[in-house]
């Protein structure tokens, strides 16, 4: 215990270095995902070029960072086409002419670098989490619950399979984390300083994705009930009731002045970002994406359209622009696939399904028993203190406990506000609550070990469970390499079975494309053009041919021709059958399935009966089919 103390942060250190070298090693194996098509694209026009019209419904903070490494390759960018110059939001084709060479009359950007250097920004995003976990952990509860939340934090396998991503997941949590950090120390001393930090980090969080905009009501929330429980000293000569209001006035006032530097924060980067775009880029991305659907969508639609003609409202133009397409894609839904059903509309069971499914056994397991125990000692409390003032008691619990208040209640706010939302489209969107997660299991668990220190039979009873349930957080990715985004914990039956229950970012978006091609060529080495073996080692025997073509229904952003070349025939499920090679993904494959379909409408049903020779990672089925 003492050289874990001792050396705790070389520990941190080692753990984090692991969790970086991990991800890059995915990030090498894996083909672009269906929405970094959009955000790799747009983070380099952002840095280039200064201008916003792709992709303006996400802040522009993460991509930005992804794009900064791409300046350094110089990569060729189709800002003479038609799609960039007149085209509305023409994120996905420039994302095919930018990453995946559809465009012949230029020279082809190296889709594998551009992708493997726009993502290291994400990941380095990811570790300062890790180090922020740790560090606030350990202020909370001590060292080694610090060292037990990062690595909750640095093994968590779904973690692993998005800290590389260029998309908002990581960052997004990562960013609402360092504003809860810096906003309680903003409660607990209200200076300017803090102050200034607590509305920096807020800006930044704002600036990473738009759900982040729940932080406001929740700040202003618990900025009333802290100045409200905050107790007078003795010497204090103002009665209860001054004392409470003009709390309540200066916690508001400097409450204000942090929202003031969050949206200069906002000014300042959207400015920066939009120092080029014209302002009818604006408009027409207003009247596309706005239009006259209600009447939330017409105020939105005429406070563009008024604050884009100004040169200095036109960042905030572009930000509120971004805020309003959110709240209308939310409000429209996505198709998607779960537990044998397709639907654009959410299901409540959604969230809690997925996250008992994807998340290890070991941490719902922990997340279960701390709950519990947590329950157990605030009855305990409550019981002993029953005889005392309950108001005192309460606002002393609130004023002692701030951080555990807070992150829980952001818990059950974020999971109910998610739970009832209509977008369902991946674990991923549970992300921002994942570090309060690890960090109140830390210190409820080593609050536990505390409190039985002194009972050696039951703190070594203690520390053998910890410790197994420690090897086992540990041991579970790297026996899960290098199938992250398709893991399921074994009471799902595994990474091969997830897709039985929900596919898109929880399984298949895209990601093993590189995989089939590795198959195909490994498949094709092995055989010499007379079809005869050539080597021991064939994936598949001496019972399939070669593949000299192949059906692909690829779900995802990367380019089969880019990377299958003339091999590749594209597919879909209402094709009619034929003999030869195979490969679908299994978001489409699902999809198929279980969507309503028109009568004497083709589907997959043809191979639900059909075993895949292969799979190409976890994600794509790879088939032969006999001639008649």
């Amino acid at each position: 215990m003492n050289f874990l103390k001792k050396h705790a942060f070389l520990i941190v250190t080692g753990i984090l270095a692991f969790h970086f070298v991990l991800s890059l090693s995915v990030s090498k194996q894996e083909s672009m995902i269906f929405d970094e098509k959009a955000h790799i694209p747009a983070a380099y026009s952002y840095v280039r070029y200064g201008d916003m019209r792709l992709n303006p419904e996400h802040p522009p903070l993460l991509k930005d960072l992804a794009g900064l490494p791409l300046l350094f390759l110089q990569p060729s960018f189709p800002i003479d086409t038609p799609q960039w110059q007149s085209g509305i939001n023409e994120q996905w084709a420039i994302g095919d002419m930018f990453v995946n060479c559809t465009r012949p009359d230029v020279i082809c950007n190296d889709a594998d670098t551009i992708l493997f250097w726009s993502r290291i920004p994400v990941t380095l995003v990811a570790v300062i989490l890790g180090f922020v976990i740790f560090i606030w952990t350990r202020e909370l509860a001590g060292t080694l619950a610090g060292l037990f939340a990062v690595t909750l934090y640095a093994f968590d396998p779904n973690i692993i399979a998005h800290n590389h991503y260029v998309t908002t997941d990581i960052g997004i949590a990562a960013f609402i984390f360092f504003a809860f950090y810096f906003f309680i120390r903003f409660l607990k001393k209200p200076s300017f300083k803090n102050v200034f930090i607590a509305g920096i980090f807020l800006g930044l969080a704002e600036l990473s994705k738009f759900s982040a905009v729940l932080l406001f009501p929740v700040f202003g929330l618990f900025v009333i009930l802290y100045a409200i429980t905050k107790q007078k000293t003795a010497d204090d000569k103002r009665s209860s009731l001054s004392f409470t209001l003009q709390t309540i006035l200066k916690y508001g006032l400097k409450f204000a002045g942090s929202v003031l530097i969050c949206f200069a924060l906002i000014w300042l980067l959207y400015a920066w970002n939009t120092i080029n775009m014209p302002a009818e880029k604006l408009v027409d991305a207003a009247n596309f994406s706005l239009g006259q659907k209600n009447q939330l969508a017409q105020f939105a639609h005429a406070f563009v359209i008024k604050t884009s003609e100004s040169n200095f409202l036109k960042p905030l133009s572009e930000y509120f622009l971004g805020v309003f397409m959110v709240f209308a894609r939310v409000a429209s839904g996505n198709d998607h696939y779960f537990l044998g059903t397709v639907t654009n509309l959410a299901s409540p069971w959604y969230f809690p399904v997925v996250f008992l499914l994807k998340e290890t056994l070991p941490f719902l397991f922990l997340l279960a028993f701390t709950s519990l125990y947590a329950l157990y000692r605030m009855g305990r409390v409550v019981i002993r203190e029953k005889s005392t003032d309950g108001v005192s008691f309460l606002s002393r619990s609130f004023q002692n406990n701030i951080t555990e208040y807070l992150a829980v209640f952001f818990i059950l706010f974020y999971s109910y506000i998610s739970i009832t939302g209509n977008l369902n489209i991946g674990f991923r969107h549970l992300f921002p609550i994942l570090p309060f997660l690890y960090m109140l299991i830390a210190k409820t668990a080593f609050d536990l070990f505390r409190r039985h220190e002194n009972n050696k039979t039951t703190k070594k009873v203690l520390s053998i469970i910890l410790g197994g349930l420690t090897l086992s957080i540990i041991a579970i990715p790297i026996l899960a390499y290098p199938n992250y985004l398709s893991y399921f914990n074994a009471a799902a039956g595994g990474h091969l079975n997830g897709y039985k229950y929900v596919t898109d970012s929880n399984y298949d978006w895209g990601q093993d494309l590189k995989h089939l091609q590795n198959f195909v060529e490994h498949q094709n080495n092995c055989k010499d053009e007379k079809e005869t073996s050539i080597y021991t080692d064939c994936p598949l025997g001496a019972n399939f041919p070669r593949i000299d073509k192949i059906r692909i229904d690829y779900f995802g952003g990367a380019s089969p021709a880019y990377y299958l070349k003339d091999k590749y025939i594209g597919w879909w499920d209402t094709r009619e059958p034929e003999a030869g090679w195979y490969a679908i993904s299994s978001f489409f494959y699902q999809q198929s399935l279980y969507k309503t379909k028109q009568p004497g409408e083709r589907n997959y049903a043809w191979l639900k009966d059909i075993t895949p020779v292969t799979r190409a990672g976890d994600s794509i089925f790879v088939y032969y089919i006999q001639k008649p």
